[in-house]
């Protein structure tokens, strides 16, 4: 048995579980494939394969290519860059494995105080040899919006009540009713944009909600506010986001995805000095990877077994 592993841009993944009680001959790819031409090629012969989150993406057109592939294990509980449809049809049994969000959170947090307190700009300045610079903002008594009250919204507004904000929240399937029940108050979709001193997204991607965040949007906002997205990158439109920061609508943006990953190395957004950016570490805590890595250990011998375990549907 063969079996590739994807995507480990830190080199942890053997470190980090028991590949050896596999028995099989086990393979590690670091770096992000240019695209399809480039997975097919380096994947052809594998019979099993691990994927972090939705870093590579299996479409039908590529699962096809992989007539090998048997065993396709995500990590995470699901991957919507995988077309599980066509890996069934194709008899490719697709495993997932545990999760938790509090990592991405915790991301979510340091950003905006990043964001904020011009962290970044008094690290540099320090390291160059200076001192203060810029004049940051704090958050009691400001108004934290968030975009979006699931799991991972619910438990930012939590934290921002401890900091003493005032939370307020909408998104497309919201209810008043739900969001009292939270301890946040439901606002209209234009409220949230204009009352919003930081504003977080925290929506799932999806035909929905892809530009939910886009000129309109970006105008209402205050020019002293802050927008945080650590979902997915298109749910705002970066064109907009992009024109807003260079015009200096808003305060500044706290990013951590981006509609293409990795981010191109000429990417405006890497030298915007209203940009606080990171590459997509919301959920890359070595806690949980640990999960990650030794779940699918645990995917690929049960599979081996003939009993699959934490198969997606």
């Amino acid at each position: 048995m063969k079996i590739a592993i994807l995507d480990d841009y830190q080199n942890v993944a053997l470190s980090l579980a028991d590949w050896d009680s596999l028995g099989a001959q086990v393979d590690v790819f670091n770096e992000a494939f240019a695209g399809e031409t480039a997975v097919v090629a380096a994947l052809a012969g594998y019979e099993v394969v691990v994927a972090m989150r939705e870093r590579t993406r299996f479409p039908a057109s590529t699962l096809r290519q992989l007539p090998q592939l048997r065993l396709l294990v995500t990590t995470g509980p699901g991957n919507a860059a995988i077309d599980v449809d066509t890996a069934r049809q194709l008899g490719i049994t697709v495993c997932g494995t545990g999760y938790f969000s509090y990592p991405t959170v915790e991301l979510t947090w340091g950003l905006i105080l990043s964001a904020t307190r011009l962290i970044p700009q008094q690290v540099a300045s320090v390291r160059n040899g200076g001192w203060q610079v810029g004049l940051g903002t704090s958050l009691n008594g400001a108004t934290l919006g968030v975009l979006g009250l699931g799991r991972l919204g619910t438990r930012v507004t939590e934290i921002g009540r401890a900091f003493g904000m005032e939370t307020i929240a909408w998104s497309q399937n919201l209810t008043p009713q739900d969001a009292q029940a939270k301890g946040v108050a439901y606002v209209s979709r234009d409220e949230l944009f204009a009352r919003s001193d930081v504003l977080s997204v925290h929506v799932v991607l999806s035909e929905r909600t892809r530009g939910l965040v886009g000129a309109r949007e970006l105008r209402l906002m205050k020019p002293t506010a802050i927008l945080v997205n650590t979902s997915r990158g298109p749910v705002i439109d970066e064109t907009a986001l992009l024109g807003t920061l260079r015009e200096k609508r808003i305060a500044g943006a706290a990013l951590d995805v981006f509609d293409r990953e990795p981010l191109p190395a000429d990417h405006p957004l890497r030298s915007m000095d209203n940009a606080v950016v990171t590459p997509h570490i919301g959920y890359v805590s070595r806690d949980l990877y640990e999960v990650f890595y030794r779940d699918a250990v645990e995917d690929i011998a049960a599979w081996a077994a003939g009993s699959p375990q934490r198969t997606l549907t």
